[in-house]
C-alpha cells in the first residue's frame, strides 16, 4: 500500500493483526525512491547501495518527515530496493515505494500461493495480484545502516 497513506497502513495492520509500534518494511524500485523517507549514511553507503537490487534490506535513519505509522517506536526505517519484477513495476508504476509486507497473519506462515492468501486473507482484502514469487526462500537479511550489524538473517 501506499506509505504516505495512513489511513491504507492502518487498514493493512489491522489485516495483518500487526502492532503498528513494529514499523513495516518499504520496498522501492531505485534508488531515487528513498530520499522522502530514509538517508543512507555515508560509512556505509557503497555497501549498501552495492546489495540493491535485490534481498537486502537495510534500517536506514528515517527522515523527519517519515510518517510515525511506517516507522512505528523506531527511528530508523526497513528499506530495500527489489529485484522481483512484478513488485519493481509496481513501484516504477506508482512512482514511489510501497510498503513491504508477507502475506499472512502475524505469527502464521506466509501464504506462498494466490491460493494461500485467498485463505487466509481474501475477505479482506481488494486485491491479489497473482506473479510469481521471488526466488529466495527465506526472508531478506535485514542489517543496520549505521554499524553494519545483521539484525535477521
Amino acid at each position: 500500500c501506499d506509505p504516505l497513506q495512513q489511513s491504507a497502513v492502518e487498514r493493512l495492520l489491522m489485516i495483518k493483526q500487526r502492532d503498528v509500534a513494529k514499523g513495516l518494511i518499504l520496498v522501492a524500485s531505485a534508488i531515487d525512491q528513498l530520499p522522502a523517507f530514509v538517508s543512507i549514511p555515508a560509512n556505509n553507503r557503497d555497501i549498501i547501495v552495492n546489495s540493491w537490487p535485490g534481498p537486502a534490506t537495510w534500517l536506514l535513519p528515517a527522515s523527519s518527515d517519515a510518517p510515525a505509522w511506517i516507522r512505528g517506536d523506531h527511528d530508523t526505517i526497513a528499506m530495500r530496493i527489489t529485484a522481483h519484477p512484478a513488485m519493481s513495476a509496481l513501484c516504477e508504476s506508482f512512482g514511489r515505494c510501497l510498503v513491504s509486507t508477507s502475506a499472512n497473519l502475524t505469527g502464521l506462515p506466509p501464504a506462498k500461493s494466490a491460493l494461500q492468501v485467498q485463505r487466509q486473507l481474501g475477505h479482506k482484502l481488494d486485491l491479489i495480484l497473482h506473479a510469481a514469487l521471488g526466488a529466495s526462500h527465506k526472508p531478506t537479511t535485514i542489517r543496520d545502516a549505521i554499524s553494519g550489524k545483521k539484525i535477521r538473517g
